[in-house]
């Protein structure tokens, strides 16, 4: 990763979270909210960068009809993130993977 690659990086980052800031605030929270349990859990998509743009389209369209975000995404916020990722592999889940391979290998 190059230099240019990093600071274009950082641009779209805080274009990113300038959408953020202009939502209302009850998504401003719940998309902080979502944002922290992301990179507590780290899934896989996280890193490709289209899971938290994709969620804050998403958000968008909401406002845009008009409802709150509890109508978006429902009373659960947990499994909202969930569900988003069921599918995918954590980095914990490939790491866990990783070390049960290198334990299996030594003591085979």
């Amino acid at each position: 990763m190059g230099i240019r690659d990093i600071i274009e990086g950082k641009r779209e980052w805080r274009a990113h979270m300038a959408r953020v800031k202009a939502l209302p605030p009850d998504y401003q929270i719940v998309y902080k909210e979502i944002q922290k349990y992301y990179f507590k859990i780290g899934p896989v998509g996280l890193v490709d960068g289209s899971l938290l743009p994709g969620i804050l389209d998403f958000f968008e369209e909401g406002i845009a009809e008009g409802k709150g975000v509890l109508d978006v995404i429902g009373n659960d916020v947990a499994a909202f993130c969930d569900d988003l990722i069921k599918d995918s592999p954590t980095h914990a889940e490939i790491y866990q993977e990783s070390i049960n391979k290198k334990i299996g290998k030594k003591l085979s």
